[in-house]
């Protein structure tokens, strides 16, 4: 990985390199952030079907 970086610093220059790599590793916490999202709405709708048969 290490020279694969090196690599494309030298192709395409710091700036570009730093934004990918933070790219890259945004991508992960986007999906966990989806994810939560994804169960918060599912336990929303199961409190609003239990008040909803009271």
């Amino acid at each position: 990985m290490y020279d694969q970086l090196v690599s494309l610093i030298s192709t395409v220059g710091f700036p570009i390199a730093v934004s990918i790599y933070l790219l890259m590793r945004f991508e992960n916490k986007i999906d966990l952030l989806v994810k939560s999202v994804e169960n918060l709405k599912a336990a929303i709708s199961a409190v609003i079907k239990y008040q909803e048969k009271k």
